[in-house]
């Protein structure tokens, strides 16, 4: 289950929305990011903590994007497990397991934060954006869900400069999601491979 819950955060992590013109500054700092990032390759460090309070679940890896529509989320520690969309489907391997799911983007994504990041456009009509101003030297942006139905309750953003540093998904039912990102890269060269996955032989392939 620790896996799964992982994964899952992951995959919501991946980005976030727009917002009114009375946040002009925030959705000014946002676009700007989304518009000169075609590509983007960072080392992150992802920590997941329970309402319950129990020791955090901590993971960490390398992340790979190319938009529109690309993402590859290769965690290395504590174990190995990989989440790859190849712009139709996302696919999640754990070789441990031996187990392949596989999910339609749109279902996969859904109303989730993960759509922006790796899309080609940005959500206005999904989110409502606030600055939160300075914590932790970093300044940090709030996106709250319009939608009822979309998993989370509010998910942070922290940039140093134009620079995205940071992310912090609540979700409906207490989990705090944080990633902190390392030697991030903006438009690197991303060979096409590392956005196709092919299920291992013998491999069980669960989903669509």
């Amino acid at each position: 289950m620790a896996r799964i819950a992982l994964a899952a955060a992951s995959i919501a992590l991946l980005s976030l929305g727009a917002a009114s013109a009375a946040q002009a500054a925030a959705v000014e700092k946002m676009q700007r990011f989304l518009d000169t990032t075609r590509t983007l390759r960072a080392e992150f460090t992802q920590t997941v903590v329970g309402k319950s309070g129990k020791a955090p679940q901590t993971s960490s890896g390398t992340m790979l994007i190319s938009r529109p529509g690309k993402f590859a989320w290769l965690i290395d520690k504590p174990y190995k497990q990989q989440l790859v969309g190849d712009g139709e489907k996302v696919w999640m391997y754990d070789p441990d397991l031996r187990q392949v799911t596989v999910k339609k983007m749109d279902a996969a994504l859904g109303s989730t934060p993960a759509a922006l990041l790796v899309g080609g456009s940005t959500l206005e009509k999904n989110f409502t954006l606030r600055e939160l101003g300075e914590r932790e030297g970093m300044e940090w942006l709030e996106a709250t869900p319009k939608s009822p139905d979309s998993g989370f309750e509010k998910l942070q953003v922290g940039f140093v400069g134009d620079d995205l540093k940071a992310m912090e998904l609540f979700d409906n039912f207490g989990q705090v999601t944080s990633l902190v990102f390392s030697n991030v890269q903006r438009n690197p060269s991303l060979p096409a491979a590392n956005f196709r996955f092919v299920p291992p032989a013998g491999a069980d392939v669960i989903g669509e």
